[in-house]
Order: structure tokens, then sequence, then C-alpha cells
């Protein structure tokens, strides 16, 4: 049976596409100008129940999910840059740390410190 390789790419709409490139290279440091390459890690694809909050708006389908060396620094970083940045974060034993920013669109983001 053939696989898939990885993601190789997740797109977006957006009302001022511009601006929203913006935001996620000057917020989350993502150059969306140059080809990405990841560092090596682990990725996860799971499907969710239709009814869950967990991406926050029920309108919004899919939750984009990065991963980030230290939560606390990136939340600070966020906040300081006036993102909106959920309060809460999570911790899940074994797994790691989780915490969440909506973009200027309305896309909830999981920011993700793996255990």
């Amino acid at each position: 049976m053939e696989r898939v390789l990885g993601i190789g790419g997740y797109f977006l709409r957006a009302a001022d596409p511009a601006a929203l490139t913006a935001w996620y290279r000057d917020c989350l440091g993502l150059d969306a100008d140059d080809l990405w390459h990841q560092e090596n890690g682990p990725t996860v694809f799971a499907a969710f129940e239709s009814g869950t909050d967990y991406f926050g708006t029920r309108a919004q389908q899919t939750m984009l999910n990065f991963r980030v060396p230290d939560l606390e620094a990136m939340l600070v970083q966020l906040r300081a840059q006036g993102a909106d940045v959920a309060a809460e974060t999570q911790d899940m034993d074994g797994v790691g740390r989780f915490g969440w920013v909506t973009d200027p669109e309305g896309n909830r983001v999981e920011l993700w410190q793996p255990a």
C-alpha cells in the first residue's frame, strides 16, 4: 500500500491573505515566502466529533497545531504582539503542554510543547 510521507502544505482562505501571512511571520516566525523545512518530531492526525468545541467555534472545521520548544516563551511572545491568546493551558502526562492563539481571521491555532 502506498503511504503519504508527511504534510506537504496547509492552506487557509483569508479575507486579507497578505495581512494573515504577515501575522504568522511576525507572531510565530513562519515565513511563508520560503519553503519551510520542519524540524523532526511527531505529527498527529486525528478526527474529532463534529460537535467538538476544541477548535474554538464550530464553524472552524480544522485546527493547525504547531510544535514549539518552549510553550510559555511562545505565549509571552504572542501576548507582547497583542495576539488573542487563550488564558488557559493544558498539560497531558506523557504528551506535553498545549496552549492556543486565535489568528486575525478567527482561526484557533494550537501550540504544543511535546513531553
